[in-house]
Parts: C-alpha cells; sequence; structure tokens
C-alpha cells in the first residue's frame, strides 16, 4: 500500500518526543513523497486561551482552530523542522477529544499513517488515566505507528 498521507497529532505531552516523532515523519515522507498533516486537537478551554493570547479577534476568520493551530507556538518548532527537511506539510487543528478527533480527522483526510506519541505506562495507569495513543491504535483505520520517548 501507498503511503500518500501521513497525520502527525501533537499535543503538549509531546514536548519531549517531538524531535523524535518529526524524524520519523519526515523518514517516512521522504521515502514515499507523502504529505504530513500535523494536528493539533484544542480543548475548548485551551482553544479559547489561545485566542487570546495570540490576539485574534474571537468569532473572525482567524479564529478558526486550523488557523489558531498554525500560529501555535507548540507546533512552531514542529513546522520549522518540516521546513528545514523540506517536506510538504499543513496544519490542521481540531476541538474535542483528542483520540476521538485524531480518527475522525485521519478518516476525513485518508490519512495512510497515523504516527503519534506516547510514553510507557503501567496497565494500572492507563486505566485510571486512559491513553490517547492506545485508543487511536485501536480505532484507527490505517496503520498507527507509535513513537515512545527514550525513558526506558
Amino acid at each position: 500500500m501507498a503511503i500518500e498521507s501521513i497525520l502527525l497529532p501533537v499535543g503538549f505531552d509531546d514536548s519531549d518526543r517531538v524531535d523524535r516523532l518529526v524524524a520519523e515523519a519526515v523518514t517516512l515522507a521522504s521515502a514515499t513523497g507523502a504529505k504530513i498533516s500535523v494536528l493539533h486537537v484544542f480543548s475548548e478551554s485551551e482553544l479559547e486561551n489561545t485566542i487570546d493570547r495570540l490576539d485574534i479577534e474571537p468569532g473572525s476568520e482567524a479564529a478558526t482552530p486550523d488557523e489558531v493551530a498554525d500560529r501555535f507556538a507548540p507546533l512552531r518548532d514542529v513546522t520549522s523542522q518540516l521546513d528545514d527537511a523540506g517536506v510538504e506539510y499543513d496544519v490542521l487543528g481540531e476541538v474535542g477529544d483528542a483520540a476521538e478527533r485524531i480518527v475522525a480527522t485521519a478518516e476525513e483526510i485518508g490519512a495512510d499513517r497515523i504516527l503519534i506519541g506516547g510514553r510507557k505506562r503501567s496497565p494500572t495507569g492507563k486505566a485510571v488515566f486512559g491513553s490517547t495513543a492506545q485508543s487511536v491504535m485501536l480505532d484507527a483505520s490505517c496503520p498507527v505507528t507509535f513513537v515512545r520517548t527514550g525513558d526506558r
């Protein structure tokens, strides 16, 4: 199966693994010519706070999740690295439950692969706190590559 579209969800928890996530995405995109879609899923309050911090007029065209994500500081490091690598990408923003929006966005854009970051958790930790990565791996209709931090 050819890989033409890669979904790269990036959240606040990914700051310690963003370099590794981007490197994996760039390697895959470079080998296949795929486009990378960088996604950040906002909660309602996070989107409102970010719009306020960025001094965007609420309700304006610039206040859409896609536009806010494109200006969102945690994604600028990602897009800078993708620019340096010379790969094709776009930036997407969504609002809602992270796992649900990642799976839905993958479907909407026809992603052939999802690269998702995570860390090792105990079974109790997964049961108590849940796991976005685990939910995505179980629910996505395309292959999911789990990129774990180096904490062994």
